[in-house]
């Protein structure tokens, strides 16, 4: 009888994984935060942020699984990755990341500037510069602690890729939150229209519900708070992985157990 393929159930939630992550505590995405921003983080927003950071990689985790689960296999490998995010559009975080890592070289295409200019990959760089891609190592052991929840393992250089995601997505998600405060609001967000052959389109705006508790805010301008990470989130996902990240920030800054 030939192995069935290993299907990991999804929760509908990944808060509490992503919350179970030690290296995704409030004092290391503080100190992303600081690479990015002069502002001060407060702790339930850097709580909000490990949260949401932590439910993304475990979609991304997940949707690996189900790749290397049709193989039969349970340790995970680059071209899971490649086929997760391929599959699943909601997945395609930390874009950056794709220009830097061999895993993804060939399949991004070629990019071009505005003057019509081929952009070349980035160069690993010694600069001391801070940057998510030279700061690509810090989730290292939480990404083995998340591997583990979901009851897989990967091959270093599968654990690289996660950890760079986790990284560039993560900056992304400080810079968005800066802006929020600098803006005193949200005023945009993504939207992906899914469309059938030969159906109509539904052109109508969809506007989640809570976007318009994010569109202006309270508080300083000095400060980054939990509702500055929510509305970054917005802005940076889309879609059910995006409700999921909302709720698990949500819950780790009432609950508190985000460390």
């Amino acid at each position: 009888m030939p192995a069935q393929p290993i299907r990991p159930e999804h929760t509908g939630s990944a808060s509490a994984a992503g919350m179970d992550v030690p290296s995704f505590n409030p004092s290391l995405v503080k100190a992303v935060f600081r690479d990015v921003t002069p502002l001060h983080v407060s702790r339930s927003a850097a709580r909000a942020a490990a949260a949401v950071t932590g439910t993304v990689l475990t979609d991304i985790i997940d949707g690996a699984l189900r790749a290397a689960g049709e193989e039969a296999r349970k340790k995970l490998l680059p071209r899971d990755l490649v086929t997760a995010i391929d599959r699943d559009v909601e997945l395609e975080v930390g874009g950056r990341w794709y220009h830097h890592s061999p895993t993804f070289k060939g399949l991004t295409g070629v990019m071009y500037d505005a003057e019509g200019v081929v952009v070349r990959a980035p160069k690993r760089s010694r600069s001391r510069k801070p940057s998510a891609v030279v700061g690509a190592h810090r989730f290292e052991v939480g990404i083995r602690k998340l591997l583990r929840n979901r009851g897989t393992a990967a091959v270093p250089a599968m654990v690289r890729d996660l950890d760079g995601l986790a990284s560039v997505f993560l900056t992304d998600l400080a810079r968005d939150a800066a802006m929020v405060v600098r803006e005193g609001g949200i005023n945009r967000f993504g939207t992906v229209t899914l469309m059938t052959p030969g159906e109509p389109a539904d052109t109508r705006p969809f506007v989640p519900e809570s976007v318009p508790a994010l569109s202006t805010r309270a508080g300083d301008g000095r400060t980054i708070d939990r509702d500055d990470v929510l509305a970054a989130t917005m802005i940076q996902l889309f879609g059910e992985v995006r409700q999921r990240a909302l709720a698990a920030a949500r819950e780790a800054t009432e609950s508190g157990s985000c460390s």
